[in-house]
């Protein structure tokens, strides 16, 4: 046995492990919002840039231009933007290379859901009984794990030391090193309940959690933290007012010409872009808006909202969190939905940016009405093309692998929304989306003539 050059890798390791160690510390300590747990992290109380969420956007007057907090690439939807810990962005450099030389079979963990109510009946975390070190030990930030728990088949989620790492409703694994847990979340949501705990569960509950893809996530990190916007319109002197104010009729496949709109917020001042919007409502007709992101009161503490073409139109105020599987955003998808089919069109969906909320929204509307994968992803991305992204001062356009990565956000959000309701659209591109749709409303609590009225007023 070579007992010397074992003994110089083990040593060669520990120091290697350390340093890491030592950068995490002092990244960390240098601002990484990732131990903010408040639950739905308390982001979901954070204010609203909607889908500031998407933008999370630092602005300072002439620097225009903002970082992305993950948010930032979908609209972080109603927390106001986040400042993103460099800590958690996870670059092909910086990841311990030796764990990659571990098998694939070895690449897994038993463990049990740590008994704490608190976190899992009032901020809606799944705790997990392993040091976040000795989870580190196998798997590292960006890998696609699956974790495998009763009441719900599995979960495929990336493995990241922040929530501003994922996009508003996605889920995730929570791991920040010198922790004793490791934690199950949703971004906005409460994972307990997607996950099917209620006030009767017993303990233990066994957990298994095993590699899915080693970096797969990587690339979306890096492409997470590569997104900024403006709030200023010289910052896009390549786009039309139209795509400034992000507001563009849905035509897809099977939906019917001017039934359809979406834009940014049409009344909050935030974002520089409500009055284009609230004039393009008008010249379009709009009739009925879906606001995602508002409750009456609030709209109405808007500067300008009296005046507004906005005011004189149908509303239905929904104020509900980019939290796609949970209760609250279910309940007021549903509300949404019955009072477009009460209502004359056109129809308006927003919520801040017009991303997250609105994005999800109106790709389960083209679904409905038989649009193609591509297309859904394709609406889907138009959004983030207007509004990314922005260096000094000046719009970039993305690049094609940007686009594809942002593409794959709506997939993963829609698969998992849909899963939780029994619906599976793993298969996405082959899918046959309106069926699983229709079957997903019904599960909500839509009726079956309730969904033909809908898509009647869409046609």
């Amino acid at each position: 046995m070579n007992c010397g050059g074992t003994m110089k890798k083990n040593l060669f390791r520990s120091i290697s492990l350390l340093c890491q160690a030592a950068v995490i510390f002092f990244l960390a300590a240098c601002g990484d919002d990732a131990c903010s747990s408040a639950s739905a992290e308390g982001e979901s109380s954070a204010v609203v840039a909607e889908e500031s969420s998407s933008s999370s956007v630092t602005s300072s007057k002439k620097s225009s231009s903002s970082s992305v907090a993950k948010e930032s690439s979908s609209e972080t939807e109603s927390s106001s933007s986040e400042n993103v810990s460099s800590s958690s962005l996870v670059s092909s450099s910086s990841v311990d290379s030796s764990k990659y030389l571990l098998p694939e079979d070895s690449l897994y963990f038993s463990t049990t859901v740590v008994e704490d109510t608190l976190e899992i009946f009032t901020f809606g975390s799944v705790i997990f009984n392993i040091a976040a070190d000795s989870f580190l030990t196998k798997f590292d930030y960006g890998d696609f794990v699956t974790v495998m728990i009763p009441g719900y088949d599995s979960l495929d989620v990336p493995v990241v030391a922040s929530y501003s790492d994922v996009f508003p409703g996605e889920f995730f694994l929570y791991v920040s090193s010198g922790l004793n847990y490791i934690k199950l979340e949703a971004r906005y949501g409460q994972m307990a309940e997607i996950v099917g705990f209620g006030r009767d569960i017993t303990f233990p509950i066994d957990v298994t959690i095993r590699i899915k893809k080693r970096g797969g996530y990587i690339d979306h990190l890096k492409n997470l933290r590569s997104l900024s916007i403006s709030y200023y319109v010289e910052a896009y002197p390549d786009l039309s007012t139209e795509d400034f104010a992000n507001f563009r009729m849905v035509k897809t496949t099977g939906m019917g010409e001017g039934a359809l709109y979406r834009s940014s917020n049409p009344l909050d001042p935030s974002i520089g872009r409500n009055k284009h919007a609230d004039s393009l409502s008008q010249v379009a007709g709009v009739k009925t808006f879906l606001n995602l992101t508002d409750n009456e009161e609030n709209a109405e503490l808007y500067n300008g909202y009296a005046e507004s073409y906005y005011a004189t139109q149908n509303v239905v105020y929904l104020d509900v969190q980019p939290a796609f599987a949970n209760s609250p955003f279910k309940i007021g998808l549903v509300k949404g939905l019955r009072y477009m089919i009460e209502h004359e069109g056109p129809y308006l969906v927003h919520c801040t940016y017009g991303m997250d909320r609105t994005g999800y929204t109106i790709a389960v509307l083209e679904a409905l009405m038989g649009a193609t994968a591509e297309e859904i992803k394709a609406d889907y991305v138009k959004t983030h093309q207007n509004f990314f992204t922005v260096i000094k001062d000046y719009q970039v356009a993305l690049t094609s692998t940007q686009v594809e990565l942002i593409q794959a956000v709506i997939v993963r959000l829609m698969q998992n929304a849909y899963k939780v309701e029994g619906v599976d659209i793993s298969d996405f591109e082959n899918a046959d989306l309106a069926a699983a749709t229709e079957a997903y409303l019904l599960s909500l609590g839509l009726e079956s003539s309730e969904i033909e009225a809908l898509k009647n007023r869409l046609r």
